[in-house]
């Protein structure tokens, strides 16, 4: 059965759940990481500096993860790829150790773990270095394995994690791997020093904003997980830097309520999953939109496609929309609003109305959020 202590977050604030106060805790994580890793607008200072080498020689970027750190690979994959230009490859962990060498000259390996101790990623790691090849880990923990083994560490703000369902270091790796997009952005001379400071700002600016918006999305989480709680069986659907938490979504509402839930990119729904749709199938769909960006603009305009043939098929809709979107509200079923932000910011705000409607679908239906079956925090054996 579903605990009922209260659980206090670190201003005071009283959860039922450690998973729940770790949500609420998201915003101040988020300003950790940031004051960690930027210093009067240099990013990394000095943390990268052993494989300083490598980082101007190096053609491609592998990431290595598994789990929800691999959603962050994922949408780390297209920040990377959109703001420096650097090739991004985002493999499974546990396939990793398995894959032939290389093709490409001197590839950077990106390893990401919220334990610094998950089996299948130290492998990873110890391959490549194996390889002859430079590696950097991202961790929310310091004194682990595979920071210790690494040729550079970065470590996440989050702070202790607790829960076994992965939300504030989910939150923190996606701010390092957008910092680590202006980082190479900056040193390649893809973006000047002027516009990497425009970045950061709108970056700052987040952990107030979701800390705004956190009641709202809570409340509207609860609505909506009590209308769709009974359900057996959800499909999660985004575009571009959205699939990624989709898949994301997907992940948290399997692992905490034992309802099977899959992420797709959202135009391969006519490509097979759309037979599974019907009116006892929710469909969530990120629809948010970056209007000062051409490219966001034609997603959404797309995405909105595929929400009114989702419609006339009867499937109930729930969708992530940008503030003040009229479209949106005329075709899903359930809303939550998220604030303007540049395209590849909008996945570290849209994430979290998906934490907190897994949560209270699994809540509604009476299960331990924080300790779901079968499950461990970190996965030490392969």
């Amino acid at each position: 059965m579903t605990p009922t202590k209260q659980k206090k977050s670190a201003n005071g604030q009283q959860h039922s759940h450690i998973m729940l106060r770790e949500v609420y805790e998201q915003p101040e994580a988020i300003a950790k990481t940031i004051q960690k890793h930027l210093k009067d607008d240099m990013i990394f200072p000095g943390e990268l500096d052993a494989i300083e080498s490598a980082l101007l020689t190096f053609e491609k970027l592998i990431i290595a993860a598994s789990g929800t750190s691999r959603h962050a690979g994922l949408a780390g994959e297209i920040m990377i790829e959109d703001l420096s230009g650097v090739a991004v490859d985002v493999e499974y962990s546990s396939e990793y150790s398995y894959r032939s060498t290389h093709t490409t000259i001197d590839p950077i390996i990106m390893v990401i773990t919220q334990s610094g101790e998950t089996a299948d990623t130290i492998a990873a790691q110890r391959e490549a270095l194996t390889r002859g090849l430079k590696t950097i880990a991202i961790s929310n923990v310091s004194p682990a394995t595979i920071v210790r083994e690494a040729s550079a560490a970065l470590i996440t703000g989050a702070g202790p994690e607790l829960a076994v369902p992965a939300t504030k270091s989910f939150t923190t790796q996606l701010t390092i791997l957008y910092l680590m997009a202006l980082f190479l952005a900056r040193k390649r001379g893809r973006m000047t020093s002027e516009v990497t400071r425009s970045y950061l700002q709108r970056l700052l600016r987040l952990p107030d904003v979701i800390h705004d918006n956190l009641p709202t999305w809570d409340d509207r989480a609860e609505k909506f997980g009590a209308a769709h709680f009974k359900a057996e069986k959800f499909l999660y659907l985004g575009r571009g830097v959205h699939y990624a938490i989709a898949r994301e979504g997907a992940l948290k509402l399997k692992e905490i309520s034992y309802a099977h839930a899959e992420g797709y990119p959202s135009g391969e729904l006519k490509h097979g999953p759309n037979a599974l749709v019907d009116e006892k199938l929710p469909v969530v769909v990120i629809a948010t939109c970056d209007h000062n960006d051409p490219d966001s603009v034609l997603r959404y305009r797309r995405t909105l496609d595929m929400m009114r043939e989702v419609k006339s098929r009867r499937g109930p809709l729930v969708s992530v929309a940008t503030e003040g979107d009229k479209e949106v509200e005329t075709i899903a079923d359930h809303v939550f609003y998220v604030p303007a932000a540049p395209e590849l910011l909008l996945p570290i705000i849209e994430v979290i109305p998906l934490q907190l409607f897994a949560y209270h679908v699994a809540v509604k239906k009476g299960y331990d959020v924080d300790h779901p079956r079968n499950l461990v925090k970190a996965v030490v054996t392969e």
